[in-house]
């Protein structure tokens, strides 16, 4: 199906080119993709990209125009490109076709290609997890505002809960809310210091980088605090019962593994319900086996990129390298934890044969039970800009192709977006 180009006003009016053809991005390659888009998923938008140019594609001439002005009703004007922007359960599969004119980097999102198809707005995009719980729509509900006061009044001396009243209410983290909905994933954030200077950290603004999309935390949780909300959680969460550490709000949870270690015992000294999960960088291997010996059973290891190159260039490490996060992934897997990489996707980075082949290895060697793809929230010029000239290099398979071969090489692999509760391990 073809796409028509979309463009914006600088007012962010978004409009359908009436001639040309929407073409997309994989890394620096403008084409016209094989595949077709999918309908703007509901909860999905459509974003205006100021500082970049939309390119289309001119099916009379077969060649791809910048515009730099454009025309309607006698009002003419220089257009930005537009994107998508996804709700959860989803993966983009290219980048909008844009020039970068401005210095400027965008606020921190996940920019897909995006166009108008017959019935409407599409999406370069496919769903990667079937599963609903994480549906914007179960999120910020009249009552939350009620579950908040009333887990307070429960417990008012916690500090945890006070800081994710602020996640949940302002910030709008699914994970926070959960805590106060009393289901699925319940956030524990643990951390305000982090190994890593990440490009498109969410919590702290990097030089060059636009303001951070989180406030990190500012007070560091007591053991008690931890163990409290972690083990009421635990103990009467309905669905996929989990809490982890390592949220949007905060460093690298493993800074604090003897706390985090204790914390767990304690929690699970008053219930053996649920899973305890871990988002971390996996940079501090021994702190890692403090919290598998207490009975963290679950770890999801965030990188970019298998190839130590690529990683070290977005992640740039503090005191650690690649073969710390390896050896985190082997200790995981010998304690027999449920092993997910938080893979940060860029449409023409990470599906690059050469690339594809590390992470099918990694995937391989240490029998990774999960990937959940994250399309990289970030400014896609900022990010392709590191990445070039780095990284296992080869061409481009496409996204879709890349999730194909990681499922014929690793046929028990589950790829998603979202954790995996107790009762949803060893399904693909």
């Amino acid at each position: 199906m073809e796409a028509k180009l979309l463009l914006a006003t600088p007012e962010g009016l978004v409009i359908e080119h009436p001639t040309l053809l929407a073409p997309v991005r994989s890394g620096d390659d403008l084409l016209l993709a094989e595949e077709d888009p999918i309908p703007l998923p509901d909860c999905g938008r459509l974003a205006h990209l100021p500082g970049y140019r939309p390119i289309g594609f001119d099916p009379e001439s077969g060649s791809l125009a910048r515009l730099d002005s454009f025309e309607i009703d006698g009002r003419r004007f220089t257009p930005n490109a537009v994107a998508a922007l996804l709700p959860p359960g989803y993966t983009r599969t290219f980048l909008p076709a844009a020039f970068k004119v401005a210095s400027d980097n965008l606020p921190q999102w996940a920019y897909t290609a995006a166009g108008w198809g017959e019935s409407g707005p599409v999406a370069f995009a496919l769903r990667t997890d079937p599963r609903d719980h994480w549906n914007p729509r179960r999120f910020s509900t009249p009552e939350l505002q009620a579950r908040v006061d009333a887990l307070i009044a429960e417990l008012p001396r916690n500090g945890v809960v006070r800081h994710l009243t602020h996640c949940a209410l302002v910030e709008r983290c699914f994970t926070a809310q959960n805590i106060f909905y009393g289901r699925d994933e319940g956030g524990l954030p643990s951390s305000n210091t982090c190994n890593a200077r990440c490009l498109g950290c969410i919590s702290e603004r990097r030089p060059g980088g636009p303001p951070s999309s989180m406030s990190r935390l500012d007070n560091l949780p007591t053991v008690e605090d931890l163990a409290e909300l972690g083990a009421l959680h635990l103990s009467r969460a309905s669905g996929h019962t989990m809490v982890s550490f390592g949220q949007g709000c905060e460093g690298e949870p493993l800074t604090r593994a003897p706390l985090l270690a204790e914390a767990i015992r304690r929690m699970r000294a008053i219930t053996e319900r649920g899973s305890i999960n871990i988002n971390t960088n996996g940079s501090l291997t021994k702190g890692l086996g403090l919290l598998l010996e207490q009975g963290l059973d679950a770890i999801r290891v965030s990188l970019n990129s298998a190839d130590p190159d690529l990683y070290g260039a977005y992640y740039a490490p503090q005191g650690y390298t690649f073969d710390d996060v390896r050896r985190s992934l082997a200790l995981a897997r010998e304690a027999g934890a449920y092993i997910a990489l938080n893979l940060l996707s860029m449409p023409g980075v990470n599906d690059r044969l050469g690339e594809v082949e590390r992470l099918r290895d990694l995937v391989v060697e240490f029998h990774v039970d999960q990937i959940q793809t994250r399309s990289l929230c970030i400014d896609p010029e900022q990010y392709l800009s590191l990445t070039r000239g780095r990284g296992a290099g080869g061409e481009p398979i496409g996204v879709r192709a890349m999730l194909s071969l990681l499922r014929e090489e690793a046929p028990w692999l589950s790829i998603g977006n979202f954790a995996r509760g107790l009762d949803e391990r060893g399904v693909t």
